[in-house]
């Protein structure tokens, strides 16, 4: 359900103001509709009240129009015959009738609404009632109107027979008889479902092209300094500034960023001079050590010092390098990640030790190759230093590319394989300087892995060892 709703800020407000427009024009059609239907109750019921008013207080007009109906049936019907083809009336007048009982039965049903309505304006006219029945038929099942269409044939037709009829019949007040007035239901006006529709697209149009336009301003330099964020996060030599655009909160929010890149960068650069200072200044004092102890009689007391200065050297470069990770590395480029593993395997092979790879496939990533062979050498020495022998592979997976050492060693506890990735951690195995390093040889590999786009994952294999594997993107490395 997620992935089909707009994921933008510009599409996360047009789509709440479409829904929004769309319940209020709801709510707002609902609303009319019952009052239009409260409107047309209270005039359906003035029009039987005036009726009941009008003609029922005057019995003498009934007995004429029953005695006219006996005349003409006497007559033949055949005597209004060239009556017959004229137009049906709007509202045709259906009579009064004056029955001993009600036509409308108690279990029929009854509009309350209706009922409720018709007492109180006979009780403003100061007509005295006794029950009132009101109902809703069709025309052609009210045995009256049957009666009544003998005599208009027009009532016979397909448009009456099937009008709705609202039958009204009060009681009189001494309970002597009632009195039934018949109204035909008006028909509802048509064409308001679509002239609200009409309504709501036309101010759904002009709120969506005014609001678009206001967020436009917005949002295009929220994605500019987006980009510009992005950018910075993977080349932060590079200071540029962004012209400050937009409502005034989003303008202070652009400089506020262009403040914080050059600080950072300010910072970057103090830092690599600093770094520069520090390790000329280490290196100088340690190469004229490593000199001096040439002196010392003792053999064996000579080689423990030159290999705690290498020592020493080794874990000063582990420090620079990975505080340059990032940092004036050079360009990117295209390189063949299956022959640049054999050749860094190929170092160790010179070197006597048992590592080994297969024939990888053809993986072709823009990297750093520099930093690339740093990382696969750490990982590689690890495997050969706590697992006796590192096997190399390469392998592509989901997009990206795989380079995988693995070890028959001890492994890592789970609970602290996340532990080993940080800066000085070793493991219970690697405490001494002799076997374990300065401890940043893993994480040296995790930021360079980082800087390329990609992860370095480490697992422990069922059969016994730890598997390394640095993943990084084949189509889209960013160094």
């Amino acid at each position: 359900m997620r992935r089909f709703l707009p994921q933008s800020l510009l599409g996360q407000v047009m789509l709440v103001l479409a829904v929004g427009l769309f319940i209020a024009q709801g709510i707002s059609a609902f609303l009319l509709y019952q009052a239009s239907e409260q409107r047309r109750e209270t005039a359906l019921v003035s029009a039987l009240a005036f009726r009941l008013v009008a003609d029922g207080a005057n019995p003498q007009r009934e007995e004429r129009r029953r005695a006219r109906l006996a005349e003409l049936r006497e007559q033949g019907i055949e005597r209004r015959g060239p009556r017959r083809d004229r137009p049906l009336p709007r509202r045709p007048r259906l009579g009064i009738e004056r029955t001993a009982e009600s036509p409308i039965a108690v279990n029929e049903a009854r509009l309350s609404s209706f009922e409720t309505g018709l007492r109180d304006v006979l009780d403003q006219q100061g007509i005295e009632a006794g029950q009132i029945r009101v109902t809703r038929r069709i025309a052609s099942d009210d045995p009256y109107i049957r009666e009544l269409a003998e005599l208009r044939p027009a009532l016979r037709s397909p448009d009456w027979i099937k009008r709705g009829i609202l039958i009204a019949s009060v009681e009189r007040a001494d309970r002597s008889g009632w009195i039934t007035v018949r109204s035909p239901e008006p028909r509802r006006p048509t064409g308001g479902i679509a002239t609200l529709i009409f309504q709501t697209l036309v101010i759904l149009g002009v709120l969506v092209l005014l609001l678009y336009l206001v967020l436009r301003r917005i949002t295009r330099p929220l994605a500019v300094l987006t980009d510009r964020v992005s950018d910075f996060s993977r080349n932060p030599d590079r200071v540029v500034e962004i012209e400050e655009s937009g409502p005034a909160d989003t303008r202070r929010l652009i400089a506020a960023h262009n403040a914080m890149e050059t600080r950072i960068a300010a910072l970057l650069d103090e830092k690599d001079v600093m770094l520069g200072a520090i390790g000329h200044d280490l290196k100088t004092p340690l190469a004229a050590l490593r000199v001096r102890i040439e002196s010392v009689p003792d053999e064996v007391q000579r080689e423990r010092m030159a290999d705690s200065i290498e020592d020493i050297t080794r874990t000063l470069d582990d420090i620079l390098s990975l505080a340059r990770v990032g940092r004036n590395g050079g360009p990117s480029e295209a390189l063949d990640l299956g022959a640049m593993a054999i050749g860094v395997v190929e170092e160790f092979e010179d070197l006597g030790e048992p590592v080994t790879i297969g024939d990888p496939p053809r993986v072709v990533a823009k990297v750093q190759e520099t930093w690339l062979k740093r990382a696969l050498r750490n990982l590689i020495g690890n495997a050969v230093r706590y697992g006796n022998v590192a096997e190399v592979a390469l392998l592509e997976d989901n997009g990206a590319a795989v380079l995988r050492v693995e070890d028959t060693g001890p492994g890592i506890p789970p609970e602290q394989i996340s532990d080993m990735l940080e800066p000085f951690t070793r493991g219970e195995a690697s405490r001494n300087r002799a076997t374990g390093g300065a401890g940043l040889g893993l994480t040296l590999a995790r930021a360079i892995a980082e800087q390329h786009g990609g992860t370095l994952v480490l697992t422990n294999r069922a059969e016994g060892g730890l598997r390394a594997e640095l993943r990084l993107p084949i189509e889209h490395s960013n160094a």
